[in-house]
């Protein structure tokens, strides 16, 4: 009797934590199919420390190919269009239909909605990016960095916060801090906001305390790249010598014509079975909009992703089973918060908590960076 088909789109944590977590609890005769336009696996946490040069390109990324050996079947290649209707799935002149299709195609990094941008910043939420950013540092010797935040929403709340505060300890290691300023300009109002206030504030705190300056609820419009200059909407101005940029993300053009998006642009789904209006398509990750009861939307973080897949895939092995224990995203999630010299921060709590999320930010220290790297190591032994 031949089995079942479940079709993956997209290579990052959800993809192949559910890709994954599938293969573990259904028979051999079920195919798992995995699909990447890239064909790697980048561990996106790592890349802050890629752009301050304590991780090379090899550490932060993976070959997909390596999950073959697990029983699962990898097809590097772009997704040209989807018809969740039928679970159909278009690669190039390829056609797959699945018993289950699951959505995790991430969010589009598009620098090119900011005139400018792409050719004078370093988008650090790449490989290339962040790779590109360290070289400007390791060669900058005074002058301004600025790291900027182009758009909302975009994922991993913390990351440009974090990533200045590493920037800042890089400068002081090469001595020269005292010669360089760094600064924030953020196009959201304030860091972590859905986290609440006192964690808002406490990003804030740490920011300062390091002689970063914040410039909040800033709309970047167009960057002069001959003469180093961000012009805001409202006729702010900024210059910089090294530009370190969050860009805009945006929803797949592939899930926007397949008539999956809300009119937000992001996937709607149930927030605690994360199935789409399609029945057996689902949705996790970045690519996804929920919003929560205060009126804002679940943060794009990994974490997030990371447990919609374990529900979903939960979900999927319950229905062809037969067993009645179908999964649910409960809301919760953590994260780190790297400071530089080895410290960092840990935030954790329930964001689907009412009226508004309940999320405690613990006192830093050594303990959670040495946390962060046996996460890192942890994540590799576990999922490659």
């Amino acid at each position: 009797m031949s089995g079942k088909t479940a079709v993956v789109l997209g290579g990052g944590v959800g993809g192949v934590v559910t890709a994954s977590t599938l293969r573990r609890m259904l028979p051999k005769e079920d195919r798992i199919i995995l699909i990447e336009r890239s064909g790697r696996h980048v561990f996106w946490p790592s890349l802050l420390w890629l752009m301050t040069g304590t991780r090379k390109v090899q550490d932060v990324q993976r070959d997909l190919a390596d999950l073959r050996q697990k029983g699962i079947d990898v097809l590097k290649g772009e997704v040209t269009r989807l018809d969740p209707a039928t679970r159909t799935v278009y690669i190039g002149d390829e056609v797959l239909q699945g018993d289950a299709l699951v959505v995790a195609l991430g969010a589009e990094l598009a620098p090119e909605r900011i005139p400018g941008l792409a050719e004078a910043g370093h988008n650090f939420y790449t490989v290339e990016g962040a790779t590109r950013l360290y070289e400007a540092l390791q060669t900058l010797h005074e002058g301004r960095v600025v790291v900027l935040i182009a758009g909302v929403p975009f994922k991993c709340p913390a990351a440009p916060y974090e990533g200045a505060m590493l920037i800042d300890h890089l400068l002081r290691k090469r001595g020269v801090r005292g010669r360089v300023e760094v600064a924030v300009w953020a196009a959201e109002p304030a860091p972590m906001g859905v986290a609440g206030p006192a964690v808002s504030q406490g990003v804030k705190d740490l920011v300062a305390e390091r002689g970063i300056a914040y410039h909040p609820s800033r709309h970047v419009s167009r960057v002069d790249v001959a003469h180093r200059r961000l012009q805001f909407e409202g006729g702010d101005e900024a210059s910089y010598d090294v530009l370190a940029v969050v860009p805009p993300h945006v929803p797949p053009a592939v899930v926007q014509e397949a008539g999956l998006t809300a009119p937000g642009g992001w996937v709607a789904i149930d927030r605690e079975s994360c199935e789409t209006r399609f029945e057996n398509v689902f949705a996790i990750g970045d690519v996804t909009g929920v919003m929560l009861a205060m009126g804002k939307p679940l943060p794009k973080a990994g974490v997030f992703a990371h447990a919609q897949a374990e529900a979903v895939a939960r979900t999927i092995a319950a229905r062809w089973t037969g067993r009645d224990d179908e999964g649910r995203f409960s809301g919760n999630g953590e994260c780190f918060i790297e400071m530089g010299s080895g410290v960092a921060g840990f935030a954790r709590g329930n964001f689907y908590a009412e009226p508004v999320p309940e999320v405690k930010m613990f006192r830093p220290g050594r303990h959670w960076h040495v946390a962060k790297v046996a996460f890192e190591k942890n994540w590799w032994r576990t999922w490659f």
